[in-house]
């Protein structure tokens, strides 16, 4: 019967765990899509599927159990909306789903130490400790994903600059440079994309362009992108050439992406240390000196029996 429990609730705990990260994870969008969209780029938006359906069902039942948590004071609440907007999640009820966890995954966590007896050798210990993890779990989650979104935005920055140089050179505007490089990067590096489009609308609802630029250095988080914001706000104050300024700051960016990839080179010898010493020297020693040992036992067990 207690295996029984285990099994069942240990299915149920992956299967909402994998409903949770199924509903928060962003969609895919398939190869033939994109293709279309490459062909076509007035293809009109897709209907909502099943998946989207299902992933706003969970959404929705995680914002009505995340309610019931007593609402924070503004300052940390903001703080926690704008670490969901750096992580991609900008629904009004994306906030309230992540509390819904957080009250869920203590839950679940207590109920599989109840299920299989862990908590039998130091009830109060071991139940706490399933109660925290479950309350920091989707915090550590967000947080993992606040930095992988931001990585994304750090790689595709090089190429969106590029891009803003070649059409501001042509021409253009920097409002219509913006738009334009949105609209031919939403296929190739679709954060960076959907942060200059909101740009774009920021500044038709009636922000200045020095607002809607300071607000994408806020939103993003990025030091690379408000040092860019910082850049563009000195051109326009002072009437430099915004093209030779951009130009400056992408070979500036590049420079330092290569330096971060030199960084993460000169790390590997000490990353490689641990992996080393636990891993792949005790199987050498084991390999080279096992049937030294052997045989040197072999030699002297019988002298030593005498």
């Amino acid at each position: 019967m207690v295996w029984e429990i285990t099994i069942i609730t240990f299915l149920a705990s992956i299967a909402l765990i994998g409903a949770l990260l199924f509903a928060f994870m962003p969609g895919e969008v398939g190869i033939g899509t994109r293709l279309s969209r490459l062909l076509n780029p007035t293809t009109p938006a897709k209907e909502v599927g099943f998946a989207e359906r299902q992933k706003g069902k969970v959404r929705d039942t995680l914002a009505s159990i995340g309610q019931v948590v007593p609402t924070s004071s503004t300052g940390s609440q903001s703080k926690a909306q704008l670490l969901m907007q750096r992580a991609g999640y900008r629904n009004p009820k994306a906030l309230m789903a992540l509390r819904g966890m957080q009250v869920l995954m203590p839950v679940c966590l207590m109920g599989i130490a109840f299920a299989t007896g862990i908590y039998r050798s130091n009830p109060i210990f071991i139940l706490l400790l399933a109660a925290v993890l479950g309350y920091m779990i989707p915090e550590m989650w967000l947080t993992w994903r606040v930095h992988a979104r931001q990585h994304r935005l750090r790689l595709a920055l090089p190429d969106g600059l590029d891009l803003l140089v070649i059409c501001v050179e042509a021409g253009l505007g920097l409002d219509q440079s913006l738009m334009r490089v949105a609209e031919e990067l939403r296929i190739a590096h679709p954060e960076l994309s959907e942060e200059l489009q909101l740009v774009n609308l920021e500044m038709r609802v009636g922000k200045t362009r020095l607002e809607a630029l300071r607000e994408l250095g806020r939103r993003t988080g990025l030091e690379d992108i408000k040092a860019l914001v910082a850049m563009l706000i000195q051109t326009e104050r002072f009437g430099t050439s915004v093209a030779q300024s951009l130009r400056v700051h992408s070979d500036d960016l590049r420079m330092k992406r290569r330096q971060r990839a030199e960084e993460m080179a000169a790390k590997t010898t000490v990353k490689m240390v641990p992996p080393l010493v636990f891993f792949i020297f005790p199987a050498l020693m084991v390999v080279i000196l096992g049937p030294a040992i052997i045989t040197l036992m072999r030699q002297l067990m019988p002298v030593l029996r005498h």
